[in-house]
């Protein structure tokens, strides 16, 4: 499965910007699909996850804020991303797992394949 992001850019505090993943090579369906983010000096941290079922899982400094949702039809996932803030610069990756189970959902060992990331710069 190959994994493309976009919709990255430089936004001002209190804006938003639509990531979106398109995947190839694979039955998009069938995968949990993943957000992940890595700061500037900081570890790779987990975002929101939607897996097969719909079910959706955020981290506790998104939630509220963030709103991922995939289209099947499209073979893509997206990330909406409102009130955002100076703290969630980061580069952001999107990932697709096979076996996603709810223990293992916020987990970045649980995913397969992973896209090439795109950076989201938020001014304050």
């Amino acid at each position: 499965v190959q994994l493309q992001a976009s919709g990255g850019g430089l936004v001002q505090a209190g804006g938003s910007l639509r990531l979106s993943c398109a995947a190839s090579g694979g039955t998009f369906s069938t995968y949990g699909m993943g957000w992940f983010r890595q700061g500037p000096g900081k570890e790779r941290q987990f975002v929101a996850a939607i897996r097969r079922s719909g079910h959706t899982y955020y981290a506790d400094s998104v939630k509220g804020r963030f709103i991922t949702s995939r289209d099947n039809g499209k073979n893509r996932v997206y990330l909406q991303m409102n009130s955002l803030k100076p703290e969630d610069t980061a580069v952001y990756y999107c990932a697709a797992g096979r076996a996603l189970i709810l223990s293992t959902t916020r987990e970045a060992t649980a995913y397969d394949y992973w896209g090439q990331g795109t950076l989201v710069t938020v001014s304050s």
